[in-house]
């Protein structure tokens, strides 16, 4: 397991995502392969999640990577009590596409309570081992 709280902020955003690849690749998941592509998508769109809508001021959001056969769970915690909805795909929308790239790359994904205040968002995404 790996588990690091950053800055709820656009620089611990982009560190969430590059922790999250170095780590797979230290798990056998190289850099740009198909597994390490997904979840560093994941967790791009996930923490741009934590630090736009579900911030608090002064509070850190927590990026957890679980490693099981066949899949390798993103778990992503912030203090903030909303959890996401999946939008109706608009076209014409300049933003709000997040979830649905999540909703379209990982096997599967939803929200948790967590010890404390807020939620953690989770997803998975197949790694193609037994």
């Amino acid at each position: 397991m790996f588990a690091q709280r950053l800055s709820a902020t656009r620089r611990g955003a982009r560190l969430a995502r590059m922790l999250a690849v170095h780590q797979l690749d230290q798990w056998g998941f190289p850099y740009g392969s198909p597994v390490s592509e997904a979840v560093a998508l994941v967790v791009a769109e996930l923490a741009a999640n934590a630090v736009l809508h579900g911030r608090v001021p002064g509070r850190d959001f927590e990026l957890r990577l679980h490693r099981a056969p066949g899949h390798v769970r993103v778990e992503l915690s912030d203090t903030h009590p909303a959890h996401p909805v999946l939008p109706a795909l608009d076209p014409a929308a300049e933003g709000g596409r997040g979830l649905l790239l999540v909703d379209a790359v990982a096997t599967r994904w939803g929200t948790a309570a967590r010890t404390g205040p807020g939620k953690t968002v989770w997803a998975e995404c197949a790694t193609r081992e037994s």
